[in-house]
């Protein structure tokens, strides 16, 4: 069991260093992919705010990866938004997830609903118990929106400088850190095991034949595999 930080009371903290640490290797991997984003969008023609306010409004990486590509290969910023908001329909069921953990207040619902992400989510549901489950989504998904927004637009103003991004390979680093964050589930858990191995190959076996986006929707049907005892 994860160690915890004692209050002055002698009572258990929320706030666990190990959990500081993942957020802190998290946010590290998504400011990387945060600074390619902005340098591709500027490196491509986009203006610099473009990028900037895209992450403040939408704050979604593989989202706004998308409509970048659509708007630099020529597409209109109706196809764009459409592709974005087909990627982000997901985050609808993350939503339903956290629902308990990110508050009841009126201001707590809005900004929490704005830092749902896979991470966010990855990081609260992984909690032993609902005080670290909303400290954990909150630091998390409070410090991966700073990081994001200052290394997108380091990026930005950056732009051509970096030259091609792609060689770097920084596009890979934020989903081997999602690996990393899901595996101890998969590891523990043969219903979730069982549910997320259905979901990937139903997501591989479509990605050949439909746009952009869509086989990771498809990936959900993957929980009708969930079996969980009564």
């Amino acid at each position: 069991m994860r160690s915890l930080i004692r209050t002055p009371s002698g009572a258990p903290s929320a706030l666990d260093p190990r959990l500081l640490r993942d957020v802190g290797l998290v946010c590290l991997a998504g400011g990387i992919v945060g600074v390619s984003f902005g340098a591709i969008a500027v490196a491509g023609g986009l203006p610099v705010w473009v990028p900037v306010v895209m992450s403040l409004i939408v704050y979604a990486g593989s989202a706004q990866f998308s409509a970048v590509g659509i708007l630099l290969a020529g597409g209109g910023p109706f196809a764009a938004a459409a592709t974005g908001l087909l990627l982000n329909t997901r985050t609808a069921a993350f939503g339903l997830a956290v629902a308990d953990v990110i508050g009841r207040g009126r201001l707590a619902r809005l900004v929490g609903a704005h830092l749902v992400t896979d991470e966010t989510v990855a990081f609260a549901l992984a909690q032993s118990d609902p005080a670290r489950r909303r400290a954990a989504f909150w630091i998390s998904g409070l410090g991966l929106y700073a990081s994001w927004n200052l290394c997108v637009l380091g990026g930005a103003l950056a732009g051509s400088a970096l030259g091609d991004t792609a060689r770097y390979g920084l596009d890979a680093a934020f989903p081997a850190v999602l690996v990393a964050l899901v595996l101890p589930a998969l590891r523990e858990d043969a219903d979730v095991r069982r549910a997320a191995l259905a979901g990937a190959a139903v997501a591989l076996a479509l990605t050949p034949f439909v746009p952009v986006g869509v086989p990771v929707l498809s990936a959900l049907t993957g929980l009708l595999a969930f079996r969980r005892p009564a």
